[in-house]
């Protein structure tokens, strides 16, 4: 037993749990020695990549037995790999820290630098302690326009703990859905090679709708609720047709309640600002005018009788 964990690099106390578990075969006994084989080798092996992609030991027994059956794991080792790879065509770029700076301002900012390292949008490089991995150069390229823009870096970095939280949100709900609706058939057993490779399929298939109809969505509402925050900013009067709408074939009317100019004597002006002040002249003027035309309609109706 000492020999196999050397050359797996797994501890006697883990061996003789996977022992007791079910998960590794008993080796052979050969008077008071215990034999154990390349295949015992192998176990382990698999035993480590199948937890190192989530798998608990439960689930690996069941695998490994349905493996043991004749059955495979390399329908579902194909499964978990296309799970595990990018869901974006995006690649990752290297970038030093004298280009981070001169991205960001040309300034110095090592708390915005450990704040994005804890986020994850930048990996710092052991090997090269002066440079950056950008998993996401897009998502760094965000930040950057929206500091110049004047949003302050850390304020940045709130707002994307924010924004991630709801989106894994949303993954999860997905996730949930379409296990529901698609891959639960695949999951309430240890899946055959044949049905691992089709749920492999499957994902390959489903992959892009998350991200299109989280786009979609997401455009509906920022232009209906960006139109909602001009409104609300600069009034009604501010706001003109969208860029798509049809062109107008004709002039709209003016409300009712429109102003139009219409010239008047001066000395009327003046006459009715000594009368009422300069802050009522519109409306007394307005309001004499109402007076004139509904007197002329009563007039005009009762010479109709």
């Amino acid at each position: 037993m000492e020999d196999l964990a050397r050359h797996s690099g797994a501890t006697v106390r883990t061996i003789r749990g996977y022992q007791d578990r079910g998960l590794l075969p008993r080796p052979e006994r050969r008077g008071r020695a215990n034999v154990y084989r390349d295949t015992h080798l192998s176990r382990l092996g698999q035993i480590a990549g199948l937890l190192d992609r989530g798998y608990t030991l439960a689930s690996i027994k069941e695998l490994l037995e349905a493996w043991d059956a004749g059955r495979g794991l390399g329908g579902v080792l194909g499964l978990v790999a296309e799970v595990e790879r990018p869901w974006s065509d995006e690649e990752a770029a290297r970038m030093t820290r004298a280009e981070l700076n001169e991205k960001f301002g040309g300034t110095r900012d090592d708390a915005a630098v450990e704040d994005a390292v804890e986020l994850g949008v930048l990996v710092r490089l052991p090997e090269t302690p002066d440079e950056f991995l950008v998993p996401s150069p897009q998502e760094l390229a965000v930040a950057a326009e929206l500091h110049a823009a004047g949003v302050p870096l850390l304020a940045i970095s709130g707002h994307l703990r924010e924004l991630r939280a709801q989106v894994e949100h949303i993954a999860g709900r997905f996730l949930d859905f379409t296990t529901e609706y698609v891959f639960q058939q695949y999951l309430d057993h240890p899946p055959t090679d044949a049905e691992a490779t089709e749920a492999a399929s499957l994902v390959r298939r489903l992959r892009p709708l998350a991200q299109q109809t989280v786009d979609a969505e997401l455009a509906r509402a920022m232009r209906a609720l960006a139109t909602r925050y001009l409104r609300r900013h600069l009034g009604e009067t501010a706001i003109s047709a969208p860029a798509d709408a049809p062109p107008a074939t004709t002039s709209p009317a003016p409300a009712a309640d429109a102003a139009e100019p219409v010239p008047l004597p001066a000395a009327t002006v003046r006459a009715v600002r000594e009368l009422v002040g300069a802050e009522h002249t519109a409306a007394f003027i307005a309001a004499a005018a109402e007076r004139e035309v509904r007197a002329r309609t009563m007039d005009a109706l009762a010479t109709r009788r």
